[in-house]
C-alpha cells in the first residue's frame, strides 16, 4: 500500500477524477483547447532563436505558422538540439534545457536526441497522471491508487554529457514524476529501474516485488506478458493487480497472450506516446479509440496519408489539418508541435480517427513502415486484424509476424506480392500450411482495403507468400538487432525488405530458394 494515509490518498484520487470527468465533458471537440495551447507555443517561440528564424511571434496566425514552418522529422532537429545540449539557450525553447530524450530508433536502428524542457516535464507530469485518472474513472474506481504501480521495460538510466543528462523515454517519464509519486507510487527501486530491459530485469523486478501490493504495471505488451509470466512462474501473488498499461506498439496478436497472462479480472488500458511526448490514451472501451489529450500542451496537426510518397517524403507543400478540420475513417500522419520547442514534427506515427465529437482515435501503423511499394496502401493494423481474424477462424495463434514487399520485377511496371513471415504457437488444432494461410489473408484484406483489392485485380499486386517459420526465429532477431527500438518494438511491416532478408538468414531460407516465382 502507499505510505501516505489511504483515506487521503483515496480523498484526492476521487476528486482529481471527478474534475477530470467534468473537463473532459466540457471539452466537445477539443477545439478551443487546441486554439489555447497554439496561443502558449507561439508566446514562448517569440522568444527562441527558432521563431525569429521562422518570423512566429505571439500574434502569428495558425495559417502563417504553417507557411512560415517546415515540416520536419525528429531527425531535422539534430542541429538545434546539439546546440542545445552544448550548452546554447533560447535556441528552440526559451531558457537552457538540461535534459534530452532518445527516439526508439524503430526505422533505421539510430535514435535521435530531442530535448525535455521544463515545460515539457509538467506536460508529462500532467498527460500521465490523465491517463491513469481515466483509468479510474472508466472503471467506476478509485483503488489504483492505494498500492504500487510497477513499470517493466527499458533502462531508465540518464547519462550525463556537457552538463545536460540523456536517455530514453522510459527514463524521462520517471524523471518527471513527483516526489510524491515516486515514494506513494513507483515500485522498483531505481538500481533495478536502470537494469538493461531483458529476462534478468524482468526475474529481479518478480523478485524484488514478491508479495508488495501491485495495483497497476505497465510497458510493451511483450514486455507486460514476460514479467506476468515470470511473477506466475515465481510465485508472486498480486492479487489487487488491476490495470495493465500497454503502450509503445499496437496490441494487435498480443492481446490473447497479455489477457491470459494478466487474468480476467485485470483491465487493459491503452496510453499512446512517444519521445514527443504523450497524446492520447483509453477513456473508454478500446476499440473505441484513444481520447486526444487536447489540454495537455501539445497542438496537433494531421497530415493525409495520401499526400505521402511511396518513399516516405511529402509533396512540395503537404498541407496539414488542425484538429477541427479532420475526419472520421481517413488515414493521417501525425504531426506535433510540443513545450520542448519541436514544431510541427512528423511523429511518425499514423492514425484514423472514429469520432471528432470527442476527439478519439487509433493507431494504425508507421508512415516509413506503410506497405505501398505497388500502390496498396496498407496499414499496420490492417495486417494485423486480417491475422487474427484468419488465426480464431482456424483456431491457430500468432506469437510473431513480419510483411515485406517482394519484387518479381520492376519494368516496365512494378510488380510483385506481399512476403509474411509468420510464428505460429505450437499445439494447434488444424495443422496450418503456408498456402492455406496466405490464400485466406488474401481474401481478408481484400475486404478491409480497397487499394489492395485493386491492385490485386490490375496484377500489379500478385497473391501473397507466408513463410511459417520454427519458434524462436524473431526472438532471435531481436537479440541480433537490438538497436531497432528492442523487441517491444519489433515492426510488423516494412516497405523495404531489411528484416525480411534478416529473418531469412535466421530461418535459413537460402537466396535461391526465397523467390515464390519461377525465374
Amino acid at each position: 500500500m502507499t505510505i501516505a494515509p489511504r483515506r487521503l490518498v483515496n480523498f484526492l484520487a476521487g476528486l482529481r477524477t471527478h474534475r477530470l470527468r467534468a473537463r473532459l465533458h466540457a471539452q466537445g471537440n477539443g477545439t478551443e483547447q487546441q486554439r489555447a495551447a497554439f496561443r502558449v507555443l507561439l508566446t514562448r517561440f517569440e522568444k527562441t532563436e527558432f521563431g525569429r528564424q521562422h518570423g512566429l511571434h505571439a500574434r502569428s496566425s495558425y495559417d502563417e505558422f504553417r507557411a512560415r514552418v517546415p515540416l520536419r522529422t525528429s531527425a531535422e532537429f539534430r542541429a538545434f538540439t546539439e546546440r542545445m545540449a552544448g550548452g546554447a539557450t533560447n535556441v528552440l525553447w526559451p531558457g537552457r534545457c538540461t535534459h534530452f530524450v532518445y527516439t526508439a530508433g524503430t526505422v533505421d536502428g539510430t535514435p535521435k536526441m530531442l530535448p525535455v524542457t521544463a515545460d515539457m516535464f509538467r506536460h508529462l507530469r500532467a498527460a500521465i497522471t490523465d491517463a491513469w485518472l481515466m483509468h479510474a474513472a472508466r472503471v467506476g474506481r478509485i483503488s489504483v491508487f492505494e498500492g504500487r504501480h510497477v513499470h517493466t521495460g527499458p533502462s531508465t538510466a540518464l547519462m550525463a554529457a556537457h552538463g545536460a543528462r540523456a536517455g530514453y523515454v522510459d527514463g524521462i517519464v520517471r524523471a518527471s514524476l513527483s516526489e510524491w509519486s515516486r515514494h506513494n507510487l513507483s515500485a522498483p527501486s531505481a538500481a533495478l529501474a536502470e537494469l538493461p530491459e531483458g529476462a534478468e530485469k524482468t526475474a529481479a523486478l518478480v523478485q524484488a516485488l514478491g508479495a508488495r501490493d501491485v495495483r497497476l504495471a505497465a510497458g510493451t505488451p511483450g514486455a507486460l506478458i514476460a514479467l506476468l509470466q515470470e511473477a506466475a512462474r515465481a510465485g508472486a501473488h498480486w492479487p489487487n493487480l488491476e490495470c495493465c498499461v500497454h503502450t509503445g506498439t499496437i496490441l494487435g496478436i498480443q492481446e490473447k497472450a497479455l489477457v491470459e497472462a494478466a487474468g480476467a479480472r485485470v483491465s487493459l488500458h491503452e496510453l499512446y506516446a512517444g519521445a514527443e511526448g504523450v497524446f492520447a490514451a483509453q477513456d473508454g472501451d478500446a476499440r473505441g479509440g484513444l481520447r486526444l489529450f487536447t489540454d495537455a500542451g501539445i497542438f496537433f496537426e494531421f497530415l493525409p496519408v495520401r499526400e505521402l510518397s511511396a518513399e516516405g517524403g511529402g509533396a512540395s507543400r503537404p498541407q496539414c489539418l488542425p484538429l477541427a478540420e479532420v475526419k472520421t475513417d481517413v488515414e493521417y500522419a501525425l504531426v506535433v508541435t510540443t513545450p520542448a520547442g519541436v514544431a510541427r514534427c512528423i511523429v511518425g506515427d499514423t492514425v484514423r480517427f472514429v469520432s471528432t465529437t470527442p476527439p478519439r482515435l487509433i493507431v494504425t501503423g508507421r508512415t516509413e513502415f506503410l506497405l505501398n511499394s505497388f500502390g496498396e496502401q496498407v496499414t499496420e493494423r490492417e495486417l494485423s486484424d486480417a491475422l487474427i481474424d484468419v488465426c480464431v477462424r482456424n483456431q491457430w495463434e500468432a506469437v510473431h509476424f513480419h510483411v515485406a514487399p517482394y519484387f518479381t520485377r520492376k519494368v516496365p511496371r512494378v510488380q510483385g506480392c506481399h512476403e509474411w513471415w509468420v510464428e505460429l504457437r505450437p499445439g494447434t488444432m488444424r495443422t496450418p500450411t503456408g498456402p492455406l494461410l496466405a490464400a485466406e489473408l488474401d481474401a481478408e484484406l481484400g475486404r478491409r482495403n480497397r487499394d489492395y483489392t485493386a491492385r490485386r485485380a490490375n496484377g500489379a499486386l500478385e497473391a501473397p507468400v507466408v513463410r511459417l517459420v520454427m519458434p524462436g526465429v524473431f526472438t532471435q532477431w531481436s537479440e541480433l538487432h537490438p538497436t531497432f527500438g528492442g523487441p517491444g518494438k519489433l515492426a510488423r511491416c516494412r516497405n523495404d525488405r531489411l528484416m525480411a532478408d534478416q529473418l531469412a538468414g535466421i530461418a535459413r531460407f537460402h537466396t535461391g530458394t526465397i523467390a515464390p516465382f519461377a525465374p
